[in-house]
Order: structure tokens, then sequence, then C-alpha cells
């Protein structure tokens, strides 16, 4: 038996690490999925070779590549994508999240997207995943809101502990919920306009990229 995971990250830094520890605790980068909002433009691809030029997740003007091989070994390379699922990073545009960067199984379906343009939209592929309608309500949202996204099959008998790994650095989705629905939303729109980089910018420093 095989069961889906997912997370939602307020950052894409923080989401690849947890990929990566998916990937060294045995799950297949095909059985893997991320799906990253590229509003401000933080993955930035040449178009000929494929080749990320630019990871600045943060903002800061240093590449994040960088900045994790301090950290640790193994975080910069999955920072850039150099292996594993990370390494098939690609851009698209999907109706009501705007410029994403994304790779794996989910946004392979028809559901999602069939050359770029959303068929049934993200919210028909999550929950085709075997995602609750609420949760996948919240997780485009919040991928619209500048966050990023990673859903995984796991073997059933061993979910609780992909969730742990999963859980370490993943929003409070339910929390995150509550204050969505504080500020008047209700759910996903796929006809709302995208978010801008600065609201985006003012959505992560609402939250403080809080972790639970």
């Amino acid at each position: 038996m095989v069961a889906t995971i997912s997370a939602l990250f307020d950052d894409y830094p923080t989401a690849a690490r947890a990929v990566s520890e998916l990937e060294r605790a045995g799950i297949p980068s095909s059985d893997i999925s991320i799906v990253s909002n590229n509003t401000d433009g933080w993955y930035d691809a040449d178009e000929r070779s494929g080749v990320s030029r630019r990871v600045d997740r943060d903002g800061d003007g240093v590449d994040d590549r960088v900045e994790g091989a301090t950290a640790g070994a193994g975080i910069g390379a999955a920072l850039g994508g150099a292996a594993g699922l990370l390494a098939g990073l690609g851009m698209l545009a999907i109706p009501g999240l705007g410029p994403v960067v994304a790779a794996g199984w989910l946004i392979s379906t028809a559901a999602l997207a069939v050359g770029g343009a959303a068929v049934g939209g993200i919210i028909g592929a999550l929950t085709q995943s075997g995602i609750s309608e609420e949760d996948a309500n919240v997780y485009a949202e919040g991928v619209r809101r500048g966050g990023t996204l990673v859903v995984a099959r796991v073997p059933d008998t061993e979910r609780a502990r992909y969730e742990a790994i999963l859980g370490r650095t993943a929003v409070d989705v339910r929390a995150r919920e509550t204050a969505y629905r504080s500020g008047g939303w209700s759910r996903f729109d796929p006809a709302a306009p995208n978010y801008g980089p600065d609201e985006i910018r003012r959505e992560r420093e609402r939250y403080g990229n809080r972790v639970v």
C-alpha cells in the first residue's frame, strides 16, 4: 500500500532540504514532487541549457548554494538542484499560482500541467493524488503567496516516519489556514490575480517563516 504525504514550506531552501532528507531516508526521487513560487525570480534558468544561474530565495543577494555549503555537507547541492529530484526543476506558469519552479510526478499529471498549461488545476491534481480538498486549497494558496509544496508517495506502513521528516520544518497548515481565513480568505481561487514580488515579500514578513 502507498500513502501520499504532503507539507507546505515558507521557502524553497527549507523545502529542498526536506526533499533531500526524504531521498536519504529511502524515498526514490520519482516518488517526490515539489512546486515552488517563482514570482520574485529566485530561480533563473538559462533557456538554452536549463542550468540555474542564481538561487537566492531569501533575497539577500548571496547565492543560497554558497550559504548552504557553509551550513553542512550536501545542503548546497540540494539548494542548487544538483542531484535527485531537484535536478529536474523546470519553470511553469500555473493559473492562480503564477510562475513556479517544479519537478516530480505531480506536475506530470494531466490534471496539473500539459505543455505548461493547467488542465483541471492544481486542486484537481492534489485531490486526485489523495490529498483532502481542504488541505489542497490551503497548499495552493500557500504556494500562491510565495511558499513551496512537497508531495511524496511513501509506503503506508512507514507513513508516520516520513511525515515526521517533513514536519520538522513544515508550516503548521491548520494555523496558516486560520490566519488566511482571518484575512477574509475562504478557498483557493485560480482566477484571482497573482501575487506580485512585493506582496510575497510582505507575506513572508508577516509569518516570519515560522515553522513547527
